[in-house]
């Protein structure tokens, strides 16, 4: 195992951030996979740890057939964010931006550099297309500030990969996943190895999130010129609930990603086949995110992962000074994949989200 250490700019005076790559095997192909770049988000960072065991016995049983790159801690800046006993790794405090959006558009700068330098051989085409890519980030102005910093060397590392992991969880939630549709017959093996409840599909979300900035420049590529394939497949995993970082939870998906890793040419050798059935892949646009309509106490009435008839009802809100209590009820039926943690209604915050099959919603699909 070599370990990268990159100091982060703009450190405050008398302490330094350091993001740290853990590099396994060798070999043309390549599979990158983070954890917690959302900092509150600590299943994936447990998971980390029991894929870096794992890793470093298949690198000495000489198993690895390409390079796999892990960042255990993909947010140092946010890790250190407690305000009063909570964590707040989700926004930056600085600046109040999401750690996960505004990373870096490559295709244009890449179309740019290449124009008239593509031909008709795929694979080499792959190569010059990531090695442009390399060469932009590394030509951009110095960063103005920690965040910015962080997320370019997250996206350096990631940009030439083949496979690209993002693991997050979501407040309370089943498994599910993000991925482009073109993507989805690929992505339902790892699906079924992890136990997803759904695959939420969009060729674009809206915000430049980590896992499209790696995957989308490709699509937009691949219509601009010939012979250019879909050769980074990445994905925002989304491992359950905040507080599902049990040995027993990170184990299971840790197994579940080396069996993916293995289907993918990266490991030799048999790994268990997946116990399940791959989910459903949805179109994002599909989910609906339901909303209280007055403050007060949310008791839930379904449990995510589970599935939802329209009408159904699935939390209802009391307001004990008032005398009110409202029941809110699906609107779409579905697959019921996450509920907020936070038990007080507040406005404009989402309380529960329901994949569909027919899409209702466009534009800018995160939210934030």
């Amino acid at each position: 195992m070599q370990r990268i250490d990159h100091p982060l700019p703009w450190s405050p005076l008398g302490c330094t951030h350091t993001l740290s790559v853990l590099r396994f095997g060798s070999g043309e192909r390549k599979a990158y996979l983070q954890a917690s770049l959302h900092a509150d988000e600590l299943p994936g960072m447990r998971t980390a740890w029991e894929l870096r065991q794992q890793l470093e016995a298949l690198e000495r049983a000489g198993r690895l057939l390409g390079v796999i790159e892990l960042v255990p801690v993909a947010n140092p800046l946010g890790l250190g964010q407690m305000l009063q006993g909570l964590h707040q790794g989700r926004f930056e405090l600085a600046s109040g931006r999401n750690f996960n959006r505004d990373f870096f558009e490559l295709s244009e700068p890449v179309a740019a550099a290449l124009a008239g330098q593509l031909g008709d051989d795929p694979h080499a085409n792959v190569q010059l297309i990531r090695q442009a890519m390399r060469q932009a980030l590394a030509e951009l102005p110095a960063a103005a500030n920690a965040l910015q910093g962080l997320q370019r060397l997250l996206l350096s590392h990631a940009c030439d990969a083949d496979v690209v992991l993002d693991l997050h969880c979501d407040a309370d939630a089943a498994l599910h996943m993000y991925a482009l549709p073109q993507h989805w017959p690929q992505w339902r093996s790892l699906a079924a190895h992890l136990g997803m409840a759904v695959g939420l599909l969009a060729e674009d979300s809206g915000g430049s999130s980590f896992d499209e900035a790696c995957s989308l420049p490709w699509l937009r590529l691949a219509r601009r010129f010939e012979h250019v394939p879909l050769a980074c497949l990445a994905t925002t995993l989304e491992l359950g609930g905040q507080a599902d970082t049990t040995p027993a939870q990170a184990q299971a998906h840790a197994a579940g990603i080396l069996a993916f890793l293995a289907e993918q040419g990266l490991i030799a050798g048999d790994f268990p086949p997946a116990a399940q059935a791959p989910c459903e892949g949805l179109p994002f646009e599909g989910t609906q995110l339901l909303y209280p309509p007055h403050p007060g106490v949310v008791s839930f009435l379904r449990q995510p992962g589970e599935r939802i008839e329209r009408d159904e009802p699935l939390f209802e809100v009391v307001d004990p000074l008032a005398g009110q209590v409202s029941v809110v009820r699906s609107g779409i039926s579905g697959v019921l994949y996450a509920i907020e943690r936070v038990r007080y209604a507040q406005p404009g915050v989402w309380l529960a989200k329901v994949a569909g099959a027919d899409p209702i919603r466009q534009g800018r699909l995160l939210s934030d």
